[in-house]
């Protein structure tokens, strides 16, 4: 058995994490287990998406989030890992000097990477093998905090991927456009076509935390009933009710319902009645992508 040690950094609109996974390689498998994820909400949306750009405090934090990530990194024995920012990087006016100086402060290269490389990296995470079904087309989603990723699957490769500036910080600062709502709505009508209930993977925090909610066991679906009725049920309270008698993070309680506004459209407008959770993300996509890549050096 060999094992190794990865790194991925998902540096998003929302939050910022860091995974370390262990890779065992053994004869004819091939295993991913977590060994640290951190999480932390520095929220870069929040300035890009109301003011263009990243503010000096963040620019702060973010250099501290990866001074800590290269200690983090160090003191697990990661061999190789990969930065990779998406929609509030992407469109940030000062994303490309925010990226050279957290390069300078501390060594750690940072791409940023568009919508279509994003969607490939979060399915190299093998999402399908974490349920068992005969179909053989899937619409994949991630919703972030500028972006929402919809991606059509047919058996395992990627047929048809699009990006849109929709997600949860938009929503929560009202920055959102109508435009793409409407671009989105058209594009997902056009896709599914002539499919019959077409299912749905979700990725996410949010989803992930309302499937947590839901009860169900690994592999179960969650039904567009479901999240309709979640929606309702979360739009009751405030967030700090949310905080307080959900048990919700105070980063979680604000985007949750956002969240599940842009589900419930994408499945409404796909003409989806059910949706898969496998537990995953672009940190997972970027881990794996990253191994398969430098196997070799990696191994020796």
């Amino acid at each position: 058995m060999q094992l190794s040690k990865i790194g991925g950094i998902d540096i998003g609109s929302n939050s910022v994490r860091l995974l370390v996974s262990n890779v065992i390689q053994e004869e004819n498998e091939l295993l991913f287990k977590k060994s640290s994820l951190v999480r932390l909400p520095i929220r870069l949306g929040a300035d890009v998406f109301t003011k263009g750009a990243i503010g000096k405090r963040n620019v702060e934090r973010m250099i501290w989030a990866m001074e800590s990530f290269d200690r983090i990194m160090r003191v697990n024995g990661v061999q190789a890992f990969r930065a990779c920012a998406t929609s509030a990087m992407r469109e940030s006016s000062n994303g490309a000097k925010v990226v050279e100086r957290i390069r300078e402060a501390t060594g750690i290269e940072i791409e940023i990477i568009d919508g279509v490389e994003e969607a490939r990296l979060i399915f190299s995470t093998s999402v399908l093998e974490q349920f068992k079904t005969e179909e053989d087309a899937f619409l994949y989603i991630d919703v972030g905090g500028g972006s929402t990723e919809c991606t059509l699957i047919r058996g395992e490769e990627i047929t048809d991927s699009q990006s849109f500036n929709i997600g949860t910080i938009r929503l929560l600062n009202g920055t959102d456009k109508k435009s793409e709502w409407k671009a989105m709505r058209s594009w997902l009508k056009e896709l599914t076509e002539g499919m019959d209930d077409i299912s749905m993977i979700g990725s996410g925090g949010n989803i992930n935390r309302l499937y947590k909610m839901s009860g169900k066991g690994t592999g179960v679906p969650i039904s567009l009933d479901y999240l309709e009725g979640q929606y309702v049920f979360l739009k009751k309270f405030t967030t700090e009710e949310l905080v307080k008698r959900l048990d919700l993070n105070t980063d979680r309680a604000d985007v949750i319902v956002p969240a599940t506004k842009i589900y419930i459209s994408a499945m409404e407008w796909a003409g989806s009645n059910k949706m898969f959770v496998p537990k995953v993300g672009l940190s997972d996509g970027i881990v794996r992508d990253l191994f398969k890549r430098e196997r070799g050096s990696i191994s020796q």
